[in-house]
């Protein structure tokens, strides 16, 4: 390769890791195109399946300050850039690892951590971010609900008091005033019977 071609290729490879929030080192030896093109679908695009040279490599790597790969880049070597999901790219790779042993993950950094290939396959057992956010919009679309059972009891009670004040209204639509006394008694001392009333209910 030329010096002008090694120049350009180091800066796009230095790019490719400023760019990504984490990348994966794995080494392919033995695997055909057909495979490797599967891995590069299965990973999907938020995820930039690259082989690489070593020595290229090593300076990218050092120049994007990422110091982790040193000592692992040996053999045919490729990275996956990683651009989205850190978890759904280790379970691609971690799956596609299981299929194909020839694939082996070396290690990886995420965020400007070095992570070893313990590391990638405990990522791969977390759950993805589209998970957690379902599972956030579910436990707040069930809190109003909640709320609205908390209040429920409290409503009820109120709606039997208006309706038995208007019983209570004469013609001119002012309660007297024993009238209201009562009322509003016998409505406060009503909530325990209709409480024993509903626990007796849900029980049956």
């Amino acid at each position: 390769m030329a010096r002008p071609d090694k120049a350009a290729a180091v800066a796009e490879l230095t790019d490719e890791f400023r760019s990504s929030n984490g990348a994966v080192l794995t080494e392919y030896r033995g695997l055909t195109v057909a495979q490797l093109r599967n891995l590069r679908t299965a990973l999907g695009d938020d995820v930039n399946y690259a082989v690489v040279k070593n020595t290229l490599t090593k300076i990218a790597a050092k120049d994007a300050g990422v110091e982790s790969f040193d000592s692992l880049l040996e053999g045919p070597s490729a990275i996956a850039f990683i651009k989205g999901d850190a978890v759904v790219a280790a379970k691609g790779l971690r799956d596609f690892a299981k299929a194909n042993p020839l694939l082996v993950i070396k290690g990886g950094v995420l965020d400007g951590k070095a992570l070893s290939t313990d590391e990638i396959t405990k990522l791969a057992d977390l759950e993805s971010r589209e998970v957690l956010l379902a599972k956030l919009a579910g436990a707040m679309k069930a809190a109003p609900q909640q709320a609205v059972s908390l209040f429920a009891a409290p409503l009820s009670q109120a709606a039997r008091l208006f309706a038995a004040l208007q019983d209570k209204l004469p013609a001119d639509g002012a309660p007297a005033p024993e009238a209201a006394a009562e009322t509003v008694q016998d409505t406060v001392e009503a909530p325990a019977e209709a409480s024993a009333e509903e626990t007796a209910a849900a029980d049956s």
